[in-house]
């Protein structure tokens, strides 16, 4: 079943080694990349977006303000934290806004860990 994923990272190294990495895991599903949560926003209000995966430290609007944005426009919709920031209180404020929360790098290893999460395997 084919789902629509926003990869956002101010990394384009992080998008690129996510978006390969889930292509293979997922060679079905559609992908979008934004470098901020400006961007990510417009995305997610223009495209039937499904999942997420969200960086914390970007310039401009940190993830968590994006996601938070996002999570109101778009009720229910998948967000994953990805991210090398892992001081509890962000890993805190991401589950109490009802967001996954994933650690740094991305490696195949990480991406398998996403895929679990949002599938429930």
């Amino acid at each position: 079943m084919s789902k629509s994923v926003l990869i956002v990272d101010d990394s384009r190294v992080s998008r690129m080694l996510a978006r390969a990495y889930l292509e293979e895991m997922r060679p079905d599903w559609v992908f979008f990349e934004a470098a901020n949560g400006e961007e990510a926003i417009a995305i997610a209000q223009k495209e039937a977006i499904e999942l997420i995966t969200l960086d914390v430290n970007m310039p401009g609007m940190s993830g968590l303000a994006a996601g938070e944005r996002i999570l109101q426009l778009r009720p229910g919709i998948c967000i994953v934290v990805l991210t090398a920031n892992v001081q509890s209180s962000v890993r805190q404020r991401a589950e109490a806004l009802g967001m996954h929360f994933l650690q740094k790098p991305v490696t195949e290893t990480t991406i398998t860990h996403l895929l679990e999460l949002v599938e429930g395997a």
